[in-house]
């Protein structure tokens, strides 16, 4: 088979894939999307199990109010009202060890004049110990956080450890700071409109994978899953052809190829490609747990294994950044540990529920300086080749937020 003149073909239907894919159909250009799995989401998926009798996700993703490239592709697949959250800038905190609760509540505005009032702030600090945020901001090219902050005292252990384990999935002292100050820049400096927490529902692929497959099916496009790519046919500075598994595609003199695959399936398929080759996993537990009436979307835990509480309609979840350590932990033993903490913050019976869990042990890239500067551009030295996904030089940690604009930007390449 032989393409169309001006056809894009986009290999992988992760959010990236999904993003690059609606930009282009939107524009008019002839779309094929392929991917390798049997449904669309990468990482971002859900689906029905079986042990709880519902539909989970895979994970636990949060959003921000100000998230402009979420903001974006969500209208784009006429999926606005698939995300809720507070109307305020609002994250409950429950510290383990000292049974006690408060909620950091950022004011709406630029000046962040919140860190003034002891009840909006952390409990015990004061407002000069905020002026880490502040250093963090700034720009800190190659340097780590702990070369940038001291990495100690109440603020960080109760809030910025917390907040940066769970941005950067990679244990702070450890991580870009550049990285974590384009977040700050982001969110917090922009005040509180911009923080307001937001979740899928009902759940990631009714949110951000359902509707833009019907939207590409709406515009045209052509979806083919479950096609994965065995190779690339490499020639003159151009990819010639792409080998399917189920066969192979010659490509025309106009045809593009945007690759949104893993940053190792991209090595595999582009040899000499330098890409991140360190990760860091993220453990998620589902319970069967009908939360509390008035319990918060999310809280915040100090001292726990895990660092965030969701709470959903029919179930309640836990998120653990990080947690190389837990991956090779009996299953029980782990879903046991994770509700002790679940128990401890909505006062429930110590007894496990029905869980669910589920580990990514390559969740994201390790976000140091060193795996930063191993993140490609997306354009290549292949003409007609660009790269989408969380892993290229977004700017940003692995988010959904970045895996949107890489799609986004390698939309923008192919189109100029």
């Amino acid at each position: 088979m032989t393409s169309r003149p001006g056809c894009v073909h986009v290999v992988g239907a992760g959010l990236a894939g999904l993003s690059a894919a609606v930009a282009l159909a939107d524009r008019g250009v002839r779309v094929v999307l392929s991917e390798a799995a049997r449904q669309a989401g990468g990482r971002c998926r859900s689906y029905h199990d079986g042990q709880l009798g519902m539909v989970i996700d895979n994970g636990n993703h949060l959003v921000l109010s100000g998230n402009p490239a979420v903001g974006r592709y969500l209208r784009a697949i006429g999926a606005e009202d698939r995300i809720m959250g507070p109307a305020t800038a609002a994250f409950p905190f429950f510290d383990v060890a000292a049974r006690r609760t408060w909620t950091l509540r950022p004011n709406d505005g630029l000046l962040p004049w919140w860190i003034l009032d002891a009840k909006r702030r952390v409990p015990a600090t004061r407002p000069s110990d905020y002026l880490a945020i502040a250093s963090l901001i700034r720009r800190h090219p190659g340097r780590r956080i702990d070369e940038v902050l001291p990495c100690r005292g109440v603020l960080w252990e109760k809030f910025l450890r917390p907040l940066l384990v769970s941005v950067l999935n990679t244990p702070p002292e450890d991580a870009s700071a550049d990285l974590a100050g384009a977040v700050m820049r982001e969110t917090f400096a922009k005040g509180g409109r911009s923080i307001q927490p937001r979740v899928a529902t009902p759940s990631l692929a009714a949110a951000f994978v359902d509707p833009a497959l019907q939207h590409l099916a709406r515009s045209g496009a052509d979806v083919r899953l479950g096609r994965r790519l065995a190779a690339l046919k490499l020639k003159d500075g151009k990819v010639a052809g792409l080998a399917f598994a189920d066969g192979e595609e010659e490509l025309g003199p106009h045809d593009r190829i945007i690759l949104a695959v893993p940053p190792w399936t991209a090595q595999e398929l582009l040899p000499g490609l330098v890409a991140p080759d360190a990760f860091c996993a993220i453990v998620n537990a589902h319970f069967k747990s009908v939360p509390p009436a008035g319990t918060p979307l999310i809280t915040g835990l100090i001292g726990g294994t895990a660092e965030w509480v969701f709470a959903f309609d029919d179930r309640l979840s836990v998120t653990v950044s990080a947690a190389d350590r837990l991956i090779d932990t009996d299953t029980q033993a782990l879903a046991d540990l994770l509700w002790q903490d679940v128990a401890a913050v909505h006062d429930l019976p110590r007894t496990t529920p029905p869980c669910r869990i589920v580990k990514e042990k390559r969740a994201t890239f390790a976000a140091t300086p060193a795996q930063e500067v191993r993140r490609p551009a997306s354009a290549t030295r292949w003409s007609n080749l660009f790269l989408a996904g969380d892993w290229t030089a977004t700017g940003l940690p692995a988010t959904i937020e970045g895996a949107l604009r890489s799609g986004e930007r390698a939309a923008a390449l192919v189109s100029s």
